[in-house]
């Protein structure tokens, strides 16, 4: 199994990097968050990888922090997920607001990943809920409650990513008595679209 890889930049496309290491290109799938920031052409890089063999072929999907990896492939556990789904995921979400997501039951948010439905967003909810609950590399994960769950599908709707809910939705207090309207408003504050709410 290839770990990880330390080599140049050969290549970027949309969805994989060409690195050379010693002289040989390996291509590696990755989210395009991280593709994005990876660095330019020639530049010196060293990425995590988790290989994946099928019967047809051998491929590889990387990301820059061994945290990530590891998450990528506590997903890939689940039935239903597979490594393209899982890098998916990894591209609307970055790993923190994946694992408040999951941890905190956001059908929601999981479901505003392309690929992922209803039934398989529950799965992937009962599977690692408790295993994520914890924390996940010191991340402090957000409960999602009822309500905040109808915030998430009001901003969803409203044509806000699945990543830019999840934050909207972190800053609102948990559990408080604010009506579902109020925290709608708080939500869009947090863009600078609305004023927050007096009293």
């Amino acid at each position: 199994m290839i770990a990880s890889l330390r080599g140049t930049i050969e290549s970027l496309g949309n969805e994989a990097v060409v690195i050379n290491v010693g002289g040989v290109g390996f291509e590696v799938f990755m989210p395009v968050a991280t593709l994005l920031t990876l660095g330019g052409l020639g530049e010196n890089v060293r990425v995590y990888t988790h290989t994946h063999v099928r019967e047809d072929a051998i491929l590889l999907y990387g990301f820059s922090a061994q945290e990530d990896l590891e998450l990528f492939q506590i997903l890939i556990n689940v039935s239903g997920v597979g490594p393209k789904l899982a890098l998916m995921m990894f591209s609307t979400m970055n790993a923190e607001q994946l694992v408040s997501a999951i941890a905190g039951g956001s059908e929601e948010l999981l479901t505003s990943i392309p690929g992922i439905g209803k039934k398989l967003a529950g799965r992937i909810i009962l599977e690692l809920k408790d295993k994520l609950k914890s924390g996940w590399a010191g991340v402090k994960v957000v409960p999602v409650d009822e309500q905040d769950g109808e915030v998430v599908a009001a901003l969803l709707q409203l044509g806000y990513s699945a990543s830019e809910a999840s934050r909207a939705v972190s800053t609102i207090p948990y559990n408080s008595k604010l009506s579902l309207e109020d925290k709608l408003k708080r939500a869009l504050a947090y863009f600078g679209g609305v004023d927050t709410p007096r009293g």
